[in-house]
């Protein structure tokens, strides 16, 4: 009787709605996730210690198990710090593989990303592809998401010579004096501004979206692995009253570049697309050489040739 009823079409809209709306449903429990490891992140970095990361899920928290390695694939682990040891990341982790609830080999259902959102803003705000640090930093520091940012945050946009003010100057210096929108390094500035929204951006092939299956065996840490960092966890000297910049909050930030528009028409690339370009030139260079080589000597000219052409001559 139900054959009748219902169509294969029927059952496919059907199905896919339930996939489109099951992701609505996996997002309270990644609300749920990130508010347990902001509780941990005292120094509002967006990075929690892995021994307090460990030390939760041995006394409370049984989803924080993904082993050092697994978690350093994923690109959710700074090694950075040489104060606080290796330390999760908060965005990066809650995006990562391991959190998706559904994996096939066509998509994923995974926690969403605050800082598509932020980055929305900014580009209804700037509408353009480039813009110049003042523009930005007074674009962020009056955006509607502004009451998450971190008062420190906030003197530092606000005064335009803190940390994250002489890194946007920075960026904009590699880059005739404006700042690409849509490049790693500016993702990696939004990082540091919302620590807690959005990713680390590690370079192309630093980090994989292995699920826990891809990964293999190895992608739990073992109840060995949890004890041995936690007890660090109760040995650390508390460090609530040190400031951002005590506790090397930007220990992780690099100088490489990837732009992940098309930004040649601003005369703007990444270094290695310049090195790129004179390879190529150079590569078109000599083969005219060649070819000019070859006319002037296979033309039978007494003349001078425009290129000296050389031939080997070998000896027996």
């Amino acid at each position: 009787a139900l054959a009748g009823m219902s169509s294969f079409d029927d059952a496919h809209r059907v199905v896919g709605g339930i996939t489109r709306s099951f992701a609505s449903y996996w997002e309270s429990e990644c609300a749920s996730m990130k508010s347990a490891l902001v509780s941990l992140d005292t120094h509002r970095t967006g990075r929690v210690p892995l021994s307090r990361f460990y030390n939760s899920a041995l006394e409370s928290d049984w989803r924080f198990g993904e082993s050092e390695a697994y978690l350093r694939e994923l690109g959710a682990l700074d090694e950075t710090s040489t104060w606080h040891g290796k330390q999760v990341i908060i965005a990066n982790y809650i995006q990562a593989a391991s959190n998706c609830i559904v994996s096939s080999p066509h998509y994923l259902v995974c926690c969403s990303n605050p800082c598509e959102g932020l980055m929305g803003d900014i580009e209804r705000a700037v509408a353009a592809p480039l813009a110049s640090p003042a523009e930005l930093l007074a674009v962020v520091g009056n955006m509607s998401a502004q009451s998450e940012l971190d008062d420190d945050v906030l003197v530092d946009l606000g005064s335009g010579d803190g940390s994250l003010a002489a890194q946007l100057e920075q960026i904009a210096a590699a880059h005739s004096g404006q700042v690409p929108l849509h490049g790693r390094l500016f993702a990696q500035w939004l990082h540091y501004v919302f620590p807690r929204q959005c990713p680390f951006p590690h370079k192309v092939g630093d980090a994989s979206s292995a699920s826990p299956l891809e990964f293999g065996e190895g992608y739990i840490a073992s109840d060995e692995e949890m004890q041995a960092h936690a007890v660090a966890a109760n040995e650390t000297v508390s460090l609530e009253e040190v400031g951002q910049e005590g506790v090397q909050w930007m220990s992780q930030w690099s100088e490489e570049e990837e732009l992940i528009a098309d930004y040649f028409a601003s005369g703007l690339h990444a270094p290695w697309e310049s090195r790129r370009r004179v390879l190529s030139i150079g590569g078109a260079l000599l083969v005219l050489v060649g070819l000019v080589g070859a006319v002037g000597h296979g033309s039978g000219s007494k003349g001078p040739a425009l290129l000296p052409v050389h031939c080997k001559s070998h000896f027996v």
